[in-house]
């Protein structure tokens, strides 16, 4: 029994993990209908995150480093809502309906995010930093000085490879300094310590619970509150849901759709950043590391009804829970010890491998869609026929 139950836990936390994500997912993938393959490096950018803000307090040494996951969260947040707001402004928002395009998009953004992190250094930013002066600045200067939307067209076309070219310019002229060009993460795995007071665990049940684990449930627990309070308490909230269910009339109403727009694309962003802090407490960091969970949450969001978020989470633990049950060998040394028949057991034990235990869980999933095909919890009315 007590073996059963480290296990049930233990699926939960997988499953807490797996519910922040797909959350960020629930809200993008759900309420506006954007197939986002991105959201895993969103998740990967918001475990790095977490270690650059673990350096930084390493600097200021105890006790002030066994309190840099406080600030790790919103910072996590933040930095992976301002890049989802600028995939939404720079891609997204001319992909609305189209859902072919936004999968594509998104895809390409994922490799050039992964891409990014590997090779990010001093050299990186500095000639980025100069593009974006040179181009958006000189949009700004020429719409202040001319009619903007007569030569839109013409700017755009000569500020671009003139950004462009000057940006790469000083790219080739500073990379013979090796302190500027040094990549920051390069392509290796980095690893993020936690603080002291989530270390060790607590004795429970007949097994030991992990603190870490306990923050990462209680972190989720925390998330879905602030979730359900801003999307139905708050009037942010409720202009969310009204694009969500009718776009043309919202617009009608006075309620800036574009602004909307943005705003539920950062949520969804800054929900999958958090979900990568509660990541790097689990194991190392790696340009890859979104690639991990990315299927499991889109997994989530369609077995729970998408943009349901108590689907969501019905999903997510349920997910965890068989993935960690059958792919820890767990579920057939219970078996063993109630004294099954051997081909139980035989099937049960060729599964007891992480691999092989998404294999099943991903089959389990394609039979119940075939019975509900809609999910758990299918949308009904307006939002369904849209």
């Amino acid at each position: 029994m007590s073996t059963l139950l480290e296990g049930l836990f233990n699926g939960i936390s997988i499953g807490s993990v797996l519910l922040i994500a797909a959350l960020g997912l629930a809200i993008v993938f759900g309420l506006m209908g954007v197939i986002n393959l991105a959201h895993g490096e969103l998740i990967m950018l918001g475990a790095y995150s977490t270690f650059v803000v673990q350096n930084i307090f390493k600097i200021f040494g105890d006790p002030w480093f066994d309190f840099y996951i406080i600030a790790a969260i919103p910072v996590a947040f933040i930095v992976s809502a301002a890049v989802g707001i600028i995939l939404e402004r720079g891609a997204i928002r001319f992909l609305y309906g189209r859902p072919l395009e936004t999968l594509l998009a998104t895809w390409g953004v994922s490799l050039i995010l992964q891409q990014f992190v590997r090779s990010v250094s001093w050299l990186l930013v500095i000639s980025l930093g100069i593009f974006c002066l040179l181009f958006f600045g000189g949009i700004q200067l020429v719409k202040s000085r001319t009619n903007w939307p007569r030569i839109e067209a013409k700017a755009i076309a000569l500020l671009l490879p003139l950004g462009a070219a000057i940006a790469i310019a000083f790219y080739f002229l500073l990379s013979k300094n090796s302190a500027l060009s040094k990549a920051w993460f390069s392509a290796r795995n980095v690893d993020v310590t936690a603080p002291a007071w989530l270390r060790g665990g607590t004795d429970a049940l007949g097994f030991q619970m992990p603190y870490v684990r306990l923050f990462i449930i209680a972190l989720t627990i925390l998330c879905l509150v602030a979730v359900y309070w801003f999307l139905q308490r708050s009037t942010w909230g409720l202009k969310i849901r009204s694009v969500t269910q009718n776009r043309t009339m919202s617009s009608c109403l006075g309620i800036p759709t574009a602004q909307v727009d943005a705003l539920t694309f950062a949520l969804g962003s800054g929900l999958a950043g958090i979900a990568g802090c509660a990541v790097s407490l689990l194991g190392s960091v790696g340009p890859n590391t979104g690639q991990n969970y990315i299927i499991d949450t889109f997994m989530v969001v369609v077995v729970g009804g998408v943009g349901n978020l108590l689907g969501a989470i019905l999903a997510a633990m349920g997910i965890g829970i068989l993935n960690y049950l059958i792919g820890s060998g767990t579920l057939a040394l219970v078996l063993t010890n109630l004294k099954a028949p051997q081909s139980l057991l035989d099937f049960f034990f060729f599964f007891a491998s992480s691999s092989m235990a998404k294999v099943m869980v991903f089959a389990l999933i394609i039979i119940f869609l075939q019975i509900k095909p809609a999910g758990l919890f299918p949308q009904k009315g307006r939002t369904a026929e849209l």
